[in-house]
Parts: C-alpha cells; structure tokens; sequence
C-alpha cells in the first residue's frame, strides 16, 4: 500500500474515532457542565420532554428532522445553574451553528426558535440563561445569576455546545451564527462586544441593550399616568391619535397604505387634538396631551441627558402604557434587582435617583459599548433590524447604538455592520407593516459570499397568504414608491437616500 493511501486511511479512521454516537455524549467530560440527556430523537412534530425546562412548547411543533438532542447544567461559578440544550441534526448537517436568543428576563429555553434553526440545517442551541421564570426575583441576593443572566450563560453555551458538536460529527462548525431578537438582540451586543470570537455572524433584532435606561424610560412615562388617572388615554383615544398622524404622515413616501416609511420625517403636533371646552370622545384633555407628548418625547435626567428615545408616530395603537392599571413588570424587575427587594414600590420612582442608582447596581447588564473592532477584525457581520412601530423598546434606541459604533469606529463600515428599519412593524413581529424577513439568508449571503445586503425583501401575511411585500433598505435609506406598480410589491419602491435630516433623537 502506498503511504499516501496509508495516511488517507489512517486519517478516515481518526475521524470515524473521532465520532462520538448520540447517547454516549452522555458520559462526554466537559468544564463545569454536566450533561443530563442525550437522546436520538425520530423525525417528527416536535413533543416537549418529560423533564422540559419551563417555558418548553406545551404543544407538538412544525415537523422536525430527526436530530441529537442534548441537555445540560452548567456552573461556572459556585450559584449557577444554567440549563441549556443543543440539537444536531442527524443528517443532512449544514455544517454550522446557530444559537438562538431569549426575551425578556428570559428564564426558559427557546425551544420554538431552536426548532426553526433545526428545520433550516443548522444544529442549534439556546439557554434559559440560569433561572427559571419570566421576572427578576431570581437575582435577589444571587448576583452571580445576574451575571450569567448578562453575558456569562450565552458565552457558556456558545462553548459547551461547540464542543458537543465537535464530539458527535468529529469536526466544529465551520461558521457559527447568532439569531436573537429583543433580550436576544442585547445578548448578540453583548457577545460582539465581550465574546467577539464566539460567532461569525450576529443578527441582532430590536436589542434591549441598554437595558437600565430602557426600563427607567417606561417608569417615566407610565408612573405620572397611573398617579393621575385623569392622564390616562384610553384606547378609542389613541385610535383617534393614530389616525390624526396617518393622516398627516402617512402620504410622506408617496403611498397611502397605513404605513410611515420613515417617520423620522413626521412632524404631527397632537395639540390639534386639545379639547377646547370639556372632556369629549374626539379630543384630547389637557392631562392626556400631556400624556402623549411624554411618549413621544425622550424622558429626562435633570442636567438634560435623555434616559432613552421616545416612540415613533404610527405606533399609537400599542401604547398600552397609557391605560394599564400597573406599570410594565419586566421594567419593574430593573428596579426590583436595584434595591434588592420583590416588593419594590413604583410609586417611589424618581427619574434621576432610580436611573442613576440602576446603572451602577445593574449597568453590567447593558451591551452599550460601540467599540466592535475586534469583532470586526475576525470578520464578524453585525446586521440590526427594528420595527418602527415597536412599542416595547423604541426604535430609537437601536438608530442611536448604531450612530455610537460610526462615531466610534468611522462612518465608512457598511462592509460589516448594516441597520435596517422595518416600517410598521411592532416588537420583533406584528404591526400592519411587512413584519417578516429572512435575515438569516441575508446573513448567509453576506458572511459567506462577500454579498452585502443593499435591500432585504419583508412580507406580510395574511390568512397564511403574503398580501405585501416591501424591500428594507440599509439605514439611512428608505423605500420610495417609484410611481408605477402595485403598492403591495416589492418591486415598485427603491431604496434611496432620506429626503431631510428629520427630528433630533
């Protein structure tokens, strides 16, 4: 036998060792992780497990191939307990890795996006990030649980699940993607900014990233309502608003559709709406313009600095923060873990005390920092996307981080980081607008073949049809109707520069 027919053989049969079967990764020795099951699973709906993490699908889920599934704890530090799982498909492997995002205070496994990823190729995994319940409690005297809930549980993972891969095909993923959208758009941020060898390609949707200003600006808007229930606006009434800005912004791109392409550009002032003599259904009181106004506007700290970006005209219809009998408990949950009590009063929120004070028990929690070169330098592609209409994290927010990263870095980087506003869509979906895309095809595109996304085509769907079409384009450009066509096609806008600079932020 030749010697290189010799080493050909010698290395297949290295690799065929290397090749660890589902159920014995079982006993696969990792750092600080215990691995609880390691189950072949057929193809099939998907069924959530006996001993399923909360927050599992109680339901049976689009089909699924069949694949590896893998559960683990982990420990990195004495208090953890983070529970993770990963999914390799058994066939038909894509050879990457896409890790997929939480919501909220998270507290449960992302078993619907996991599936999704799966379906698509990819082997997956996603975290409760250390605890279980959708609310804050869990850090009250657990600070080390804060800090796998910021950063340390997704970096965890991303490892662990590595090297689990690494086990059962006997190679790593040669790219690995991450895919998260609101806590999931932070835990992108944060993985670029702390972890910038962990992923080849972040795909961060309407991050929470600056996550201490972003539940103060909710205090500051919502608790003057419920102290003076005359401010409330009910919803009739914000139905009212809505229509007042449509009518005055809608037509701005040239199309009437319900929609404000950029409503950077809309300028509607809601004291037109004052009642002028009483209370009445086609009005707006003094206390409830007052309301309004402070949704619209960034809230304050007393020298000036804003707290965090207003919402944006064309979402009046969600401001449920005007009407709601208790303020947001996700932004409470800031607070509860400021002072260290679960039974924390709004009624005592002072803007520049409470802000001031959450920054520093909690500001480790924020993914604000815009200096992405070394993310950058490893050729790491960040694309952002938010709704305009989003009524849970403004859009702002998104718009401001991604000037922080020009002005820190230079303007010239759209070789490698894209923003892409979404007109009319609500937090990370719904909304009148086209509410979905494929980013993740966008992503692929870009990593993998030096194809940057010069537009990405939304959709929204109806009674399971797509009714619309709309194309996203890179931030600051917006779409123009072109004059001829369907308004409900893609194919009639283009992507062109902003017709004016539009409100300060």
């Amino acid at each position: 036998m030749s010697r290189c027919l010799i080493i050909l053989f010698l290395g297949a049969a290295l690799n065929a060792v290397a090749q660890t079967p589902c159920e014995n990764l079982k006993s696969l020795a990792l750092p600080n992780t215990t691995i609880t099951a390691a189950e072949s699973i057929a193809a099939g709906p998907y069924r959530p497990q006996s001993k399923a993490p909360a927050g599992a699908p109680q339901q049976a889920a689009a089909n699924l191939p069949a694949y590896c599934r893998v559960a683990a704890v982990l420990k990195p530090s004495p208090d953890s307990e983070i529970e993770m799982e990963v999914w390799l498909p058994a066939e038909n492997w894509n050879g990457k890795f896409q890790a997929v995002g939480n919501g909220g205070w998270a507290g449960s496994i992302s078993f619907p996006a996991m599936s999704s990823a799966l379906q698509e190729g990819y082997a997956t995994a996603s975290t409760d990030t250390g605890h279980k319940g959708m609310n804050s409690v869990f850090g009250i005297g657990h600070p080390e649980k804060v800090v796998d809930y910021a950063y340390r549980s997704v970096h965890e993972m991303t490892v662990q699940s590595k090297a689990i891969m690494a086990a059962f095909y006997g190679k790593s993923p040669r790219l690995s993607y991450w895919n998260g959208c609101s806590t999931g758009g932070r835990q992108g941020l944060m993985e670029a900014q702390r972890y910038p060898e962990d992923f080849d390609g972040i795909i961060a949707g309407a991050p929470a990233n600056f996550h201490s200003h972003l539940h103060s600006g909710d205090m500051a808007v919502s608790v003057p309502v419920l102290k003076d229930p005359s401010s409330s606006v009910p919803r009739t009434k914000l139905t009212l608003l809505n229509q007042a800005v449509m009518a005055a912004c809608d037509m701005l791109d040239g199309v009437k559709d319900g929609l404000i392409s950029d409503p950077i550009q809309c300028h509607y002032d809601p004291s037109a709406l004052l009642c002028r003599s009483g209370d009445a259904d086609n009005c707006l009181t003094a206390p409830q313009l007052e309301a309004v106004k402070r949704v619209y506007s960034p809230p304050k700290m007393k020298n000036g600095d804003p707290i965090f970006p207003g919402k944006e005209p064309g979402s009046e219809l969600d401001w449920s923060m005007l009407n709601s009998k208790q303020p947001s408990t996700v932004s409470v949950g800031t607070f509860q873990l400021t002072y260290q009590d679960p039974n924390w009063d709004w009624q005592t929120y002072e803007a520049d005390r409470d802000t001031t004070l959450a920054d520093q028990k909690t500001g480790f929690i924020n993914a604000i920092d815009p200096d992405l070169k070394t993310f950058k330098a490893r050729g790491g592609k960040l694309l952002l996307y938010h709704g305009w209409n989003d009524f849970g994290i403004s859009p702002g927010n998104t718009v401001n981080y991604y000037s922080s990263v020009l002005a820190k870095m230079g303007n010239q980087q759209d070789n490698w980081l894209r923003l892409f506003m979404v007109p009319g869509m609500g937090h990370c979906s719904g909304g009148p607008g086209p509410n979905q895309a494929d980013f993740m095809s966008a992503m692929e595109r870009w990593r993998e073949g030096s194809t940057a996304p010069s537009q990405i085509t939304a959709y929204h769907v109806s009674n399971n049809r797509v009714d619309m079409t709309r194309p996203l384009c890179p931030y600051p450009q917006v779409a123009k109707y072109k004059g001829l066509g369907s308004t409900n096609d893609a194919m009639s806008f283009s992507c062109v520069a902003p017709s004016g600079t539009g409100k300060t932020k």
